[in-house]
């Protein structure tokens, strides 16, 4: 496949002169900032209100009782919720930022029209609703460990759009810092792919590192994790556009959040539950063959976004620099 450079070509632009590395880096911090203090905010109002009771037991603990430290409390139902709000802290952040050093409004960094692709948003959805099904799959013929979730079905349906809105709070977030911001910002700076699309990518994969997980299973989720970011950095790329970025995300997350979690601490809401990556008595070829299932889902997701005869394929946001039409940016080459 060969992508064409003029979409993303007009997003880096998108800020001429105003894309100095210190200014990056000074806003980066004041975003990161802003997280942190969220999440202590949020943390800390989560547990004066589970103190408090101001939260029913069985919104706390599986059968009832209280978390006696924050561990616990964030894999509760209710810490879930707190820990998924925090994220409102990164678009507090870039927003201030983005008025403050830049400004300029945040939707630059959504994409050359200054909106979300909301077409680009739903492919990258249904493209990795698909990938996660078939990752699925693979992963329940090597390990065919997977059990009912604890939430009564009536409770999953009335959370299904509270958990999803959460839910896309964290994962715009996440794609608004480390495809936009970061991404954007580094490329104004530099024409070579290796510093705009390595650094955010291994920057968001290091930060799923698990402590209670194996370095085995550390190593094969960060690998398919970095695979993935790749795949939503060439989505930006290709489009010029945070869309399809922002609900290929949010597909991967809500799969894992609301129908079959392999985490035990953010399992709560998950209508079933498979064999957690944190348990013990994962062996080193079981590692290999998930980095295998995490990268051949990635691939099979890049496929079905940019490829050119794919039903899903996305197209460029031309914004007002380009009139050119959208089937002439995303071609295959004579290999392809």
């Amino acid at each position: 496949m060969k992508i064409d450079a003029a979409a993303f070509e007009n997003y880096r632009k998108a800020l001429p002169g105003r894309s100095g590395l210190p200014r990056l880096l000074t806003g980066t911090a004041v975003i990161v900032a802003f997280w942190a203090v969220a999440t202590v905010a949020v943390l800390f109002g989560g547990v004066y209100a589970v103190s408090s009771r101001w939260v029913p037991d069985d919104w706390v603990l599986a059968g009832g009782g209280r978390p006696q430290d924050i561990h616990t409390f964030i894999a509760s139902p209710v810490g879930i919720l707190t820990a998924l709000l925090s994220f409102a802290g990164i678009w507090v952040g870039t927003w201030i930022v983005m008025r403050g050093l830049y400004r300029t409004p945040l939707d630059v960094l959504f994409g050359n029209g200054r909106r979300i692709a909301w077409t680009g948003f739903f492919k990258g959805l249904a493209a990795v609703f698909i990938t996660s099904l078939f990752s699925e799959l693979l992963f329940y013929a090597m390990e065919p460990e997977i059990e009912r979730g604890t939430i009564d079905f009536s409770v999953w349906v009335a959370m299904l759009v509270p958990v999803a809105a959460l839910v896309l709070l964290q994962t715009s977030a996440e794609e608004l810092l480390f495809r936009g911001y970061l991404t954007r910002g580094l490329a104004a700076r530099c024409r070579n792919p290796l510093v705009w699309g390595l650094l955010p990518l291994l920057a968001f994969a290091v930060l799923h590192w698990s402590p209670s997980s194996s370095l085995a299973i550390n190593a094969s989720v960060i690998l398919s994790i970095a695979a993935f970011a790749l795949v939503l950095t060439l989505t930006v790329y290709a489009t010029g556009n945070l869309g399809a970025a922002f609900g290929a995300h949010l597909g991967n997350n809500l799969f894992g959040f609301l129908l079959i979690s392999h985490q035990e601490n953010y399992n709560a809401f998950a209508l079933f539950s498979a064999r957690p990556l944190e348990s013990a008595g994962w062996s080193l070829s079981d590692a290999v063959v998930i980095s295998g299932i995490g990268l051949a889902s990635c691939l099979l997701t890049a496929l079905l976004l940019l490829h050119p005869r794919s039903p899903l394929r996305l197209t460029p946001d031309r914004g007002r620099q380009d009139c050119r039409a959208p089937d002439e940016v995303i071609s295959s080459s004579a290999a392809a």
